[in-house]
């Protein structure tokens, strides 16, 4: 991967998926073989997910991204990715060659014929379970090969030969991949909720914790609330030395360090540029965030004087009169300026 394209928040989402299937729960050796080897495949996506968004984007260089463009080729052909493959050279991501998507697709057919087979053969001689590990398999190809549409037709298959209530939540967290691969947010957001509910029958706190994470990735909260809910819970504290600038940004944030604050906002949000979950909302996340903070320094004083406020956030005088002139004038601070001080309403 070019050094200067790099994967900001990839890490995290690494450790999340990597937790998201407990072999250890697994009853079956059959299911367990194909949990453990879904682990990789997941983490693989990702990564691929990440190449072509930065593929499409305007700061990377046209010479780093003749490297993408192969990378993303020999991912794609490695897991016979014949559906992507085909999207991708529609919209002219990618060449088309015609011998290489023929030899997906036989590959493809022939894996699909295998499955079929499990399939039937376990309907016909052996139990519930087993039908059900070979229904979950058949889901596990598809999205291995990035077919959304047959994933997630072949995912109600199996949620129907389903019945304890930890797996289902399983095959939810697998909707999500594809939604987050995709960035289909409805999807997201119906398979969260759908997770909630199944937490609510029985779901264990474990999985509950890697539903938290995948809600997660912008929280605003108040500074005791971030402090409980983020900084202190145990599914951040796993992750957040993987980012850089993270844990500075909110450790700083909860000590009032605001200058600190400010530098390590600064390297985070340039990460965020370049992030294919975050880039979206970068225009929300750089004005709420300055909201909460500026509402945070100024909550405990009735006035204080403008020099005061840019020293604490080492900062000029003349940028922080513009930033709160702006906030004042938009709603988002309750106060007001003059000459020398910001007075709060």
């Amino acid at each position: 991967m070019p050094q200067s394209a790099p994967l900001p928040f990839l890490p995290a989402i690494q450790t999340l998926i990597h937790h998201e299937i407990h072999i250890s729960d697994i009853q079956s050796d059959s299911d367990r073989e194909i949990m453990e080897g879904q682990e990789g495949s997941q983490q693989l996506q990702l990564i691929l997910a990440h190449k072509l968004f930065l593929l499409t984007h305007p700061i990377v260089a046209d010479i780093e991204k003749v490297q993408l463009r192969q990378e993303v080729l020999d991912a794609i052909v490695a897991d016979d990715m014949a559906p992507l493959y085909e999207t991708l050279a529609a919209n002219s991501v990618l060449d088309l060659d015609q011998s290489i998507l023929a030899s997906m697709r036989a590959k493809i057919d022939e894996q699909l014929k295998k499955l079929d087979e499990k399939i039937a053969d376990a309907e016909e001689n052996l139990g519930e379970s087993e039908v059900r590990e070979a229904h979950l398999a058949k889901s596990l190809f598809y999205i291995r090969i990035v077919d959304k549409e047959k994933a997630l037709e072949q995912l109600k298959v199996t949620e129907s030969k389903t019945v304890v209530v930890g797996q289902k939540m399983d095959l939810v967290f697998y909707t999500l991949q594809l939604g987050f691969f995709y960035m289909d947010f409805d999807l997201i957001s119906k398979s969260i909720e759908k997770a909630k509910k199944l937490f609510e029958e029985g779901g264990d706190w474990e999985r509950k914790n890697r539903l938290k994470v995948y809600e997660g990735f912008i929280i605003s909260l108040d500074r005791v609330s971030l402090k409980q809910k983020v900084v202190d819970a145990p599914e951040i504290l796993t992750v957040i030395g993987k980012i850089p600038h993270l844990s500075e940004f909110l450790n700083s944030l909860c000590d009032c360090q605001y200058k600190s604050f400010f530098s390590a906002f600064a390297g985070l949000t340039e990460q965020i540029k370049l992030d294919r979950y975050l880039r979206p909302h970068f225009r929300y996340y750089m004005r709420e965030v300055r909201t909460v903070v500026y509402s945070q320094f100024l909550k405990p004083y009735k006035s204080v004087a403008i020099e005061a406020m840019a020293k604490a956030f080492g900062v000029t005088v003349e940028f922080i009169d513009l930033e709160l002139s702006r906030f004042i004038a938009a709603g988002k601070l309750h106060c007001k300026i003059d000459k020398v001080h910001v007075v709060k309403n």
